[in-house]
């Protein structure tokens, strides 16, 4: 009898092991993004767009766990490692900023993981497994100098986060400025956690510089802007990617004006002409997050989730016909579907990754904007 009892004993609890883990069939995407900490300005929208998520692709469960990684790398590699070994993860996604995105390509490539990046990783780290899904540094420091140019500027001040974000454009600079006739004046950096930024001010109004290049995120990037016009700078000013949001507009607030911003089409998405390519995923993806969280919500990093969902609907059939997922077979033939599948329409353009271009966007991905009474408009 008790050897009986033992055994039902063992028995259930193999198959209570077994209901809690995820189906063979499952689709297991982890998420790591920061929700709380300096950089949950850009990771609330990923979070609130996976509301958006089908739950189901070419018929299997989506299963999607997410983790907060409160903008710490390390704790972004933490999660990464979780998703990779322990979740068996069909793909990472995450991290929001480039510091945690750059240690979970890490992670993805070590594990073999499929990784789409809400954050535009360097060049050089860029590949393998790691597919990027903001636009490249160089594809819009190309708009921004060719503006400046256009602009009849010739010296540039420059003041941005002290981190690789902050980086990339002054290696942009460095790199095409002279083609565009650009001299940097002055290069002057911040923390994201920085309240004050008025000695950095300072010595760029005291450089005398014909422009301002403002290279930071979110709403870090609104405090050199107030600062700029508090110290009475009253040339153009010019932003990056990273600070095309409602929230950016709303803490700036006059000093925004005529202020230049590079940004995907998705912030226009009524604006694009109808031939445009991006302009029916942006408006579908601008619907359904503004007819959620309310009129005037969307942000472009949120629709980073969107067209991570838009290249995995596409992909992942295809890797379903060579393999399950759970399995190693499955996450090389979801890698190699994402890398050869396109074009994949989205909403901040036209995806086209090749085995030597994991960004895969070109011109059809950036767009001008101007604020003018705290709203963006399109520059044409």
């Amino acid at each position: 009898m008790r050897h009986s009892l033992s055994r039902v004993a063992a028995l259930a609890s193999v198959a209570l092991t077994l209901s809690t883990l995820p189906a063979l069939a499952d689709i297991t995407i982890g998420v790591t993004i920061p929700t709380t900490g300096p950089g949950a300005a850009l990771g609330i929208p990923l979070k609130n767009s996976i509301e958006l998520w089908p739950s189901e692709i070419a018929g299997e469960k989506v299963r999607v766990i997410l983790l907060d990684d409160a903008g710490d790398p390390s704790l972004a590699t933490t999660n990464a490692r979780r998703f990779a070994n322990d979740d068996k993860a069909d793909v990472i996604i995450g991290s929001a900023l480039v510091p945690g995105a750059i240690a979970v390509a890490g992670v993805a490539a070590e594990a073999g993981v499929p990784h789409l990046v809400p954050s535009p990783l360097p060049p050089p780290v860029a590949k393998g497994w790691s597919f990027v899904l903001p636009q490249s540094a160089e594809l819009v420091s190309r708009h921004l100098f060719a503006k400046m140019k256009a602009d009849g500027v010739k010296t540039v001040g420059y003041i941005g986060f002290s981190d690789s974000y902050g980086n990339q454009w002054v290696d942009q600079f460095k790199k095409l400025g002279g083609e565009y006739g650009l001299n940097m004046v002055v290069d002057e950096r911040f923390a994201r956690p920085d309240t004050s930024v008025a000695g950095q001010v300072l010595k760029v109004v005291a450089s005398r510089p014909d422009a301002v290049l403002i290279g930071a995120s979110g709403t870090g990037a609104a405090l050199p802007q107030l600062g700029l016009r508090e110290r009475g700078f009253t040339g153009p000013i010019y932003q990056t990617i990273g600070a095309v949001t409602f929230d950016f507009l709303r803490i700036a607030g006059k000093s925004a004006e005529n202020t230049v911003f590079a940004s995907g089409p998705v912030m226009v998405a009524e604006d694009q002409p109808d031939t445009s390519e991006t302009k029916a995923e942006g408006l579908a993806y601008v619907t359904a997050y503004e007819g959620k969280y309310g009129a005037g919500t969307r942000t472009q990093f949120g629709s980073h989730m969107q067209d991570a969902m838009i290249i995995l609907k596409k992909s992942v059939p295809v890797a379903l016909a060579k393999a399950k997922p759970g399995t190693k077979e499955f996450r090389d033939a979801l890698r190699d579907a994402i890398e050869t599948g396109g074009p994949f329409p989205a909403t901040h353009g036209v995806f086209q990754f090749s085995a030597t271009d994991h960004y895969g966007l070109d011109d059809r991905g950036v767009v001008l904007l101007t604020a003018k009474d705290g709203k963006f408009n399109l520059l044409k």
